[in-house]
């Protein structure tokens, strides 16, 4: 594969390996398009950039839509995104106000984002699933209502019961959001532009989530402790029309020969053929107008909805039509069971890949909720004896760090990529995108070991050092983030099982993997980090911040160095023959 990247010796291809670049086109021999041999294989406008996965010629396509359209989506969604993960932090500056009113301890008041969580990650499995049967739409759509109701509830709520159950509901109206906005990108998007969303959607779901406290401390200091959960349902109220018009439906069926991601290694080196129903000579890039006409044999998943012309040959579907963009449900997108499919990504936990995304995003956040845990203990209690105002305005930094951590790995993910691709004679490899594991380790471990020695003597650093390596922890979490995410979707984005012969191994495709693939990362790191809420006070009172923190930081390290051995399945290594 090249740049120490591994071969596979018993796959034909290694998911995610693909040609981007065709090194010998250039704007002014597109049209010759010697590289590879295929008039028809489609690019970006450039003419040396080959678009993976490749567009069917269906105009309902995603892929087929205008970058424009795509982007305002992707916004959308993000949007309400950073309200419903707004609620995970929101009570962080008021902890000491709701133990008074509520009369209890830390613990529970702790607990009360333990299982929000929870919620989050009972509610992804079973959205999940209900994604890869239906689609993503309906499940915007329900997120969204329950959003506004569950926020509502949480305002009202006039005993630690009630609010509690409020917090169980927000975390399931969070799940859809949380578990499926990477997958969108993968829907929505080529390979190469990838990188800049994924940092998006990872910025919506963490970084907003980090201003939040920021304002909460003053609106509760100022309105009362019950009005931030009411201003999450007045904007959620707000952007719920852009989901019901501007959201349609963004799963879709695509031939598999169209997936150059998952083609035959041997393909993706060697002149190609044209496929069945790619364009006739003379179209422009392998477009297709609605109306046009394929051959009969040339039928595909896509095409399910076209229909014969007088002369027996097949007419691409009609672009559909806006009033046909708001169904709820547009058809099935799996013919497998439901409950099959809600069982399915657990077994996932044991390959490599979903194991190592679930380690590389889920240690950090896990270290980030246990961090603001801390930051209550500390802030608010001598010598500082900050108020929810104070505490709130500590989340600056970590805002700060989310938006630099975002700008950081946009901007060097897909930029490193195609300068490895172009190094690479032209092949993409997914394991590209796990070098931005380094800034992580760098950023986010530095980050760790700082706030714990510095958190640990207030009196003799005061509030800033700590709140500086906050802000480096979160830097170190988005960009975790980000490079677990862009690999799974790139690397994984279909699922293979492999079914052991006695001459051979057989490969069987089954479904979508990404999609599954975030499921386990959504249950680890919500899981992981109600753990941490659970026993978060306890720990810190018996071991002390600066030892609890030394001792995360070292286990942070050796999580990111688990980046280096990733071989065969996938996974990264240096090649040292």
């Amino acid at each position: 594969m090249g740049l120490g990247v591994l071969s596979d010796s018993k796959m034909d291809h290694v998911p995610g390996t693909t040609r981007w670049i065709d090194e010998s086109v250039t704007d002014h021999n597109v049209e010759g398009d010697r590289g590879l041999g295929n008039q028809n294989i489609k690019r970006d406008r450039t003419g040396s950039l080959i678009l993976s996965p490749q567009p069917s010629d269906d105009p309902n396509d995603p892929l087929n839509w205008p970058l424009w359209k795509r982007d305002v989506i992707l916004s959308i969604i993000s949007l309400m995104s950073i309200l419903a993960t707004t609620l995970g932090p929101l009570l962080s500056p008021i902890t000491i106000t709701l133990a008074l009113n509520f009369h209890t301890d830390f613990t529970r008041i702790a607990l009360l984002t333990g299982y929000y969580l929870l919620g989050v990650g009972v509610g992804g499995v079973i959205f999940v699933a209900s994604a890869r049967v239906w689609g993503k739409r309906h499940l915007f759509l329900l997120g969204s209502i329950l959003v506004i109701l569950s926020s509502v509830w949480a305002g009202a709520s006039k005993s630690y019961k009630s609010i509690l159950w409020a917090r169980i509901f927000q975390g399931i109206a969070t799940a859809p959001f949380e578990a499926l906005i990477n997958a969108v990108v993968g829907d929505l998007y080529f390979t190469h532009e990838r990188g800049k969303r994924l940092a998006l959607t990872n910025l919506a779901l963490f970084g907003g989530a980090f201003f939040t406290p920021v304002i909460v401390g003053k609106m509760t200091y100022s309105l009362g402790w019950r009005w931030p959960f009411y201003f999450v349902a007045i904007f959620a109220g707000l952007f719920f029309p852009l989901i019901v018009f501007f959201v349609p439906e963004t799963a879709f069926v695509r031939s598999n020969y169209l997936n150059t991601d998952i083609a035959s290694t041997e393909d993706l080196f060697r002149p190609t053929t044209s496929h069945p129903g790619s364009e006739q000579p003379g179209s422009a890039k392998g477009s297709v107008t609605p109306g046009e006409t394929t051959s009969l044999d040339q039928r595909r998943p896509e095409l399910e909805n076209s229909h014969l012309t007088e002369k027996g040959r097949l007419a691409l579907p009609q672009k559909a039509s806006f009033a046909q963009s708001l169904k709820i449900f547009n058809g099935r997108k799996s013919n497998e069971p439901f409950f099959k499919l809600l069982v399915r990504p657990f077994p996932l936990f044991a390959h490599p890949a979903v194991l190592w995304g679930c380690l590389i995003q889920g240690c950090l956040i896990g270290w980030t909720v246990l961090t603001g845990v801390v930051l209550a203990i500390v802030f608010l209690s001598p010598p500082l004896f900050f108020n929810e105002v104070q505490t709130g305005y500590l989340y600056s930094a970590p805002f700060i760090g989310a938006i630099l951590g975002f700008i950081l790995s946009g901007a060097f993910s897909d930029w490193s990529c195609k300068v490895l691709t172009r190094r690479n004679g032209g092949v993409y490899e997914p394991e590209f995108r796990i070098f931005l594991v380094v800034p992580q380790l760098i950023i986010g471990c530095a980050g760790l070991y700082g706030f714990g020695i510095c958190s640990a003597n207030p009196a003799r650093y005061g509030w800033f050092p700590p709140d500086f390596f906050f802000g480096c922890i979160v830097m170190g979490m988005v960009i975790g983030a980000v490079a677990s995410a862009s690999y799974l979707v790139d690397a994984h984005r279909e699922y293979f099982q492999r079914c052991q012969t006695s001459r051979r191994m057989l490969i069987h495709y089954i479904g979508e993997f990404a999609v599954e693939a975030f499921t386990c990362l959504l249950l680890f790191k919500n899981f992981f980090s109600f753990a941490l809420t659970f026993k978060a006070y306890d720990w810190i009172l018996h071991t002390g911040v600066k030892s609890t923190f030394i001792i995360i930081a070292s286990i942070q390290v050796g999580v990111c160095l688990i980046s280096l051995p990733m071989c065969k399945n996938n996974i990264y290594q240096f090649n040292t023959g």
